[in-house]
């Protein structure tokens, strides 16, 4: 019966998990918000049920209590980091939540299979990660002095890592950390983003041949203590980073290849001056021909991916057991072997999804000192992807470093979640300053209405007072025309009261002349009119 759930659950996890990395390329697609808040929140429904159907799994497949408290604590976490993440920064980049989530789900599901009290101890350090990642995007936001300590990001680092020389102690051939209190310290996951700061400051204040001289210098002496101390996989990504970042900021092919051609020599020096270093190239030239010098761990990683297939064989049905370190260096392989390579190919598209955002944040942000950080860290987040991977799949020599959010490791874990909160802050000041972009945008809009209203005003005045001034001069004309007329008939009447005495059509007896003068009066109009028609 636990079999046929165990089997079940497999498949059902594969295609939940399908649809998850499906949804998180489509959404970068869609400019409605709504649509966008809907996957999202479909996609916390899918990593819910995956999370469900593999404990419940383990559940019929082990028989113990313990395993269905450990997935309530597993929930109840999982379910603060969105919630805190979605109260507390409504501007957050959901997707980067999801994915993270999601990442350290998948990590849970393995490390409890692999490891049950190393699960509870990667569940308390991420509890505590968790605190410390929401307090960084205010960090970001709100500190404006961040651009200018660049000197002190490149101390503090210098001295971690030499720190790690002096005192730290060896494993695997290799000094990574010391202990504090009891707990493992590993500095360098934290000097990478100590690192990407001093770099984007740098660059941030001067490009200039001689100032990226002594950058260039400065980030070699942090390649060579990690180096000496054995740690290659952290000494790669830091010479990667800086190469990515140099290329951004100078836009300068020659300092890429002047650095490629540095790196190429330095290995070829390391090949022959490192013992430990020649082990892992003949290991990854043929890890079966060295099976007992060095090859067993690699032998065992292609055996397990060979083994698990496309759809795996079930969580507590393979031998992930028999790969080495599998909880930390090999957790991928683990993966392949119980989860299918199927699952395992999602697993890389999330981690492509969060690099794509990350690029997608560095290329909309304005401030070039930001846009360097989003950059850095997003190089320096892929990278450790890709040399983990290529690593125990034979692509690469094996470095031995973790894939992040699913190995293992509180260093590794918290500067992860640190390096996303960094993203977290980096993605609210890019969506302050498109808020603030559209404010200018609307601010400008609504100066041109004004404008165009008081233009539209002052037309219409001036064609109103246009308007009234052709009004009254045509008043003033009728005025003047009236005045003419009554004039005319004043003057009328007065000629007509000088000559026949009349002021009205009646007759007077004082004006009525005498029968005698009439004869007389006829004369002299006649008399008159002559002279007229002789001026005339």
């Amino acid at each position: 019966m636990a079999n046929i759930i165990v089997e079940c659950a497999k498949y059902l996890m594969i295609i939940l998990i399908t649809m998850y990395t499906y949804e998180c390329f489509t959404v970068f697609g869609y400019a409605d918000g709504d649509k966008k808040r809907r996957i999202l929140r479909n996609q916390n429904k899918l990593m819910f049920m995956i999370h469900f159907l593999a404990f419940a799994g383990m559940y019929f497949k082990i028989g113990e209590i313990k395993i269905l408290i450990f997935y309530a604590v597993q929930v109840v976490l999982l379910l603060a980091i969105i919630l805190l993440y979605t109260w507390i920064y409504p501007k957050a980049s959901r997707l980067v939540v999801n994915n993270m989530c999601m990442l350290m789900t998948i990590g849970f599901i393995m490390i409890t299979r692999l490891s049950y009290n190393k699960a509870v101890k990667q569940c308390v350090i991420a509890a505590g990660g968790v605190a410390i990642s929401l307090a960084v995007p205010v960090i970001i936001r709100k500190v404006k002095q961040l651009s200018e300590w660049r000197w002190l990001y490149c101390g503090v680092g210098i001295v971690a890592l030499a720190a790690v020389v002096v005192v730290g102690t060896e494993q695997f051939g290799a000094k990574l950390g010391f202990m504090v209190g009891g707990v493992g310290v590993q500095p360098s996951e934290f000097v990478k983003i100590l690192f990407v700061f001093f770099v984007a400051s740098s660059f941030y204040h001067s490009k200039a041949f001689k100032d990226i001289v002594i950058t260039t210098a400065l980030a070699a002496f942090h390649v060579l203590i990690l180096v000496a101390s054995k740690d290659l996989g952290a000494a790669l990504i830091i010479f990667i980073v800086y190469l990515v970042m140099l290329y951004v900021a100078t836009s300068q092919t020659l300092y890429v290849f002047a650095g490629l051609g540095a790196g190429a020599a330095a290995s070829v020096v390391a090949y022959y001056l490192f013992n430990h270093v020649r082990v892992r190239v003949i290991v990854w030239q043929d890890p079966f021909a060295s099976y007992q010098n060095g090859g067993y761990q690699v032998a065992q990683s292609l055996f397990a991916i060979g083994t698990g297939s496309w759809f795996g064989t079930g969580l507590f049905q393979g031998k992930a057991d028999a790969i080495p370190v599998a909880e930390t260096d090999f957790i991928f392989s683990a993966i392949c072997e119980e989860m299918g390579l199927i699952f395992a190919l999602c697993i890389i598209l999330i981690f492509l999804s969060c690099y794509v955002m990350f690029l997608n944040i560095a290329m909309e942000l304005r401030n070039f000192f930001y846009k360097l950080v989003a950059l850095g860290l997003g190089t320096c987040y892929i990278f450790q992807v890709f040399l983990q991977i290529g690593g125990v799949t034979k692509f690469i020599p094996l470095t031995g470093v973790t894939l992040p959010f699913v190995s293992y490791g509180g260093s590794s874990l918290l500067s992860t979640m640190i390096m996303f909160g960094i993203i977290q802050g980096l993605y609210i000041v890019r969506e302050d300053e498109e808020a603030e972009e559209e404010h200018q945008i609307e601010m400008q809009r609504a100066r041109q209405r004004n404008r165009s209203r008081q233009n539209e005003r002052r037309r219409q005045s001036s064609s109103n007072a246009k308007s009234g001034r052709s009004r009254q001069d045509g008043r003033d004309r009728r005025r003047e025309y009236d005045g003419d007329n009554r004039d005319r008939a004043r003057q009328r009447e007065r000629d007509l009261r000088n000559e026949s005495g009349r002021t009205t059509g009646k007759k007077t007896t004082k004006s009525r002349p005498r029968f005698e003068d009439v004869p007389e009066q006829r004369q002299q109009r006649q008399r008159r009119t002559r002279s007229e028609q002789r001026v005339r």
